[in-house]
């Protein structure tokens, strides 16, 4: 299939999926269009978009390609390359959140316009007998430079950021983010996290997460959830739920017993042990929740389905360019995150519009390949793959010698 082309780049065609009113609207209401210059908020949003696609290492690397593509630059919404001093000054002193509420009112704009985005995604783990929305609480450290990062620093050589996300596990997509220096605890997250949920609804997180007093709140609210138990959580058997079988050891009616845990959550709980297999071998694992109807092996499959949010965590740390930094504060950290997050969703959706049913980190490096030809998007998409092609193959006396040895 041969590729059709297209009297714009792909570059720009990416682009273009964000709504054209956006970025002027955020840029008054975040105060950004007051500190620019001859370097728009437009100009600053598609130079971060560029550097994940590209993902360029340095300042000087984003700004010298974009400057080398400067004629085409000027056909996305009027594009200009910036020079080194002012994409770092961008980064530092233009108010992030702007990037975040870009992200969030991005997908929106996409979801409102097709109201299916997201389903098409099929999670393998996900347990296919639950009707009811499954979110996946975790959080994934970003490593940084301790000698330059100050506001990040959690140990004396470490400095870190963490993203905590609520991850939608039917559709794939985050429904919570936050992003906070990483010495913070993850407890201190979960209610932020879990504001958003809603009666009936499943919540699957680590033991990291656990904190009695918002456990209960959440059972108040009529959210199931299931977790793993801490080993030193003190408690009491009260009955039996279930009888022994296959993998589970034991299926349990508890009341915690702590100090202070007997107070926060003064309900009873239930308790599963089971063989749960992990790297090809059987460990002991122990799990709580607050729902007494599943089975004991549906809680098992719950939880090990909360695999899927460390799935979404290595598409975006190995495709997306959250490992080399275009600034040191936190400002441009979160500038840079946020970008890297709406870029992600920009080709979900070109995933979910095209059909690409091939791995998420293909279609990035296969557009990243082709960023500046003018090319139609969805048939260079098409055109992907050799099965069904085929290929016409060219002679030529010069390949049977060495170079420099032709006759």
């Amino acid at each position: 299939m041969e590729t059709a082309r297209h009297q714009f780049t792909i570059l720009k065609q990416i682009c273009e999926l964000i709504p054209g009113h956006l970025v002027p609207k955020l840029a008054r209401e975040h105060g950004v269009d007051k500190k620019c210059r001859s370097f728009d908020p437009w100009s600053h949003v598609m130079s971060l978009i560029h550097a994940q696609l590209a993902h360029s290492l340095s300042l000087n690397d984003v700004c010298d390609t974009l400057r080398n593509h400067s004629g085409v630059l000027t056909t996305i919404r009027k594009s200009v390359p910036p020079s080194r001093n002012g994409l770092s000054h961008a980064n530092k002193e233009r108010n992030a959140d702007m990037a975040e509420a870009l992200f969030w009112e991005t997908m929106e704009s996409l979801r409102r316009t097709f109201p299916k985005f997201g389903h098409n995604h099929r999670y393998c783990g996900l347990p296919r007998r639950f009707k009811r929305t499954i979110k996946a609480i975790d959080s994934t450290t970003i490593k940084l430079v301790a000698n330059c990062i100050d506001w990040a620093k959690h140990r004396r050589r470490k400095a870190g950021a963490k993203c905590h996300v609520s991850l939608d596990l039917q559709t794939f997509m985050p429904n919570v983010i936050i992003i906070r220096e990483a010495k913070r605890h993850d407890c201190n997250f979960a209610r932020e996290l879990c504001a958003g949920l809603k009666d009936g609804e499943i919540v699957v997180w680590d033991k990291a997460y656990n904190d009695f007093k918002h456990l209960f709140e959440l059972t108040e609210r009529g959210v199931f959830w299931v977790n793993r138990a801490k080993d030193n959580m003190t408690y009491e058997v009260i009955g039996e739920v279930s009888a022994p079988k296959g993998n589970i050891i034991r299926d349990v009616k508890i009341r915690v017993t702590g100090q202070g845990t007997s107070s926060e959550y003064p309900k009873e709980l239930r308790l599963v042990e089971a063989w749960v297999e992990v790297k090809k071998e059987l460990v002991r694992m122990t799990f709580i929740t607050d729902n007494f109807d599943w089975a004991a092996s549906s809680i098992c499959e719950l939880y090990k389905s909360r695999w899927g949010i460390e799935v979404f965590f290595k598409q975006i740390k190995q495709n997306l360019q959250i490992a080399d930094f275009l600034g040191n504060n936190e400002n441009a950290v979160r500038w840079q995150i946020w970008i890297a997050m709406l870029t992600y969703v920009l080709l979900r959706f070109i995933e979910f519009i095209s059909h690409w049913d091939k791995p998420f980190s293909r279609l990035f490096t296969l557009l990243r390949g082709v960023m500046w030809s003018c090319l139609d998007l969805f048939s260079v998409i098409k055109s992907c793959g050799t099965a069904g092609v085929r290929l016409r193959m060219r002679a030529a006396p010069e390949q049977a010698y060495l170079p420099g040895f032709s006759p």
